[in-house]
């Protein structure tokens, strides 16, 4: 006599509509080092870039110029920075990889993530692609005299 697993039956129709959540492509990021860190609705490459250090804008909570994304960040919050711009300073509260201690992102507000109107990755921090050094990782390198 065959051993019973399950009584359950499984139902399906091919007329169901599919849900917004079921067509959602979503994308995995990871660091340099192949930590899972990101994991987002909308490619990276897609995002709009700041221009005073090129890091991608992740919109974080709704407002008139436009809807959240949806985004999960596994890093380490760290103490806040102050990074010197033309205007002025600027606070940036980092983001850490868990692995490897990288700085990978960073918001103007007190973590926890999502605090504030924005996340900001680094240029060159993730990639699409676990264990590859994403393209623009190095491209802003100086170097430097021996």
């Amino acid at each position: 006599m065959p051993k019973v697993v399950s009584r359950s039956a499984v139902s399906s129709s091919a007329d169901a509509q599919p849900t917004a959540s079921s067509t959602a492509a979503l994308r995995v990021y990871y660091c340099i080092c192949g930590e899972f860190v990101l994991v987002i609705d909308k490619s990276l490459a897609s995002l709009p870039r700041r221009t005073t250090d090129g890091a991608v804008v992740i919109r974080s909570q709704d407002s008139e110029q436009g809807k959240a994304k949806v985004f999960k960040l596994n890093a380490t919050a760290k103490d806040p920075v102050l990074v010197e711009r033309q205007e002025g300073h600027e606070r940036q509260y980092r983001f850490h990889c868990p692995r490897c201690n990288l700085p990978v992102a960073y918001q103007s507000t007190p973590p926890p993530v999502k605090s504030g109107p924005f996340v900001y990755v680094f240029k060159g921090a993730l990639s699409q692609i676990q264990g590859q050094v994403p393209p623009d990782a190095f491209e802003d390198d100086i170097d430097l005299p021996s």
